[in-house]
C-alpha cells in the first residue's frame, strides 16, 4: 500500500508517517497543500492520499475533486478537525471514500485505509452518528445554500481572497490576468448575493475552503 499524506503541518505529517510506517504502510511522499498534493499523486500514482481539508492555496475538498477526476484509481482518505457535516460532505461528494477525525486513535486510521483499499468507505462511526443527526435537521434554507454552485477557478479564487491575498497575487498564483481575478471575484458575490470580503472570507471558512487561520 502506498501512501501520501497531505497535511499544511509539518508535525501532523511527521505524525501520521511514523503511525504509518510503524505499521508497515509505505509512505511514498507529503504535501503540505492542495496543488502539491495533486502533483505529488500524478508523479507517484499512490494507492490512496491522507487528505487534509484546510490546506492553503488549494483546499482539501478541491484538490480532492481533481484527484477523483484525473486519476480515479487513487482513493482518497479525509482527516479533518472538523465533524461537520458540510465538511464530511463535500469531501465524499468530491471523491472521497474516507472521513475521519485528527483526534483518532491511529489504529481506527489503519482501519480506514484498509477498509477503503477494498473498496468500500470508511466513515467514522462518530462522525457518520453526528452527521445524519444534523442533516435531520437541516432547514430548507440551509439546503438552499448549499445549492449554489461555484466554479471550479472561482472557488480557487475565493479561498485566495479568503486568505488575503491581492488581485494582483492571485492572478500570478493561477496564471491569469488581474481583470480575470476582478471578473471572478464580481461572478462569486453575485451568485452568492455577498457584498464584501468579510462577507466572502465568512462563507469560505464555513464551506470548508479555508480554515481563516493564515
Amino acid at each position: 500500500m502506498k501512501v501520501i499524506v497531505a497535511d499544511d503541518h509539518r508535525m501532523m505529517r511527521d505524525g501520521l508517517r511514523a503511525v504509518l510506517e510503524k505499521a508497515g504502510v509505505q509512505v511514498v511522499g507529503e504535501a503540505a497543500d492542495g496543488h502539491e498534493a495533486l502533483s505529488e499523486v500524478r508523479r507517484l500514482q499512490p494507492d490512496i492520499v491522507v487528505m487534509d481539508i484546510g490546506m492553503p492555496e488549494l483546499n482539501g475538498i478541491d484538490a480532492t475533486r481533481r484527484i477523483s477526476t484525473e486519476i480515479p484509481s487513487v482513493k482518497v482518505v479525509a482527516l479533518s478537525m472538523n465533524a461537520d457535516r458540510r465538511y464530511v460532505n463535500a469531501m465524499l461528494e468530491a471523491g472521497a471514500v474516507g472521513y475521519l477525525l485528527k483526534n483518532s486513535a491511529s489504529e481506527e486510521l489503519l482501519t480506514a485505509l484498509h477498509v477503503v483499499t477494498r473498496g468500500e468507505t470508511y466513515v467514522s462511526p462518530a462522525i457518520a452518528e453526528g452527521a445524519v443527526d444534523r442533516a435531520a435537521l437541516g432547514g430548507a434554507a440551509e439546503r438552499q445554500e448549499l445549492m449554489r454552485p461555484l466554479s471550479a477557478r472561482e472557488r480557487e479564487v475565493l479561498q485566495l481572497v479568503a486568505e488575503g491575498k491581492s488581485s494582483k497575487e492571485i492572478a500570478a498564483a493561477l496564471q491569469i490576468a488581474v481583470p480575470t481575478v476582478e471578473t471572478h471575484r464580481r461572478q462569486i458575490m453575485a451568485k452568492l448575493n455577498l457584498r464584501t470580503i468579510a462577507e466572502l472570507t465568512k462563507y469560505a471558512i464555513r464551506e470548508g475552503l479555508t480554515s481563516g487561520e493564515l
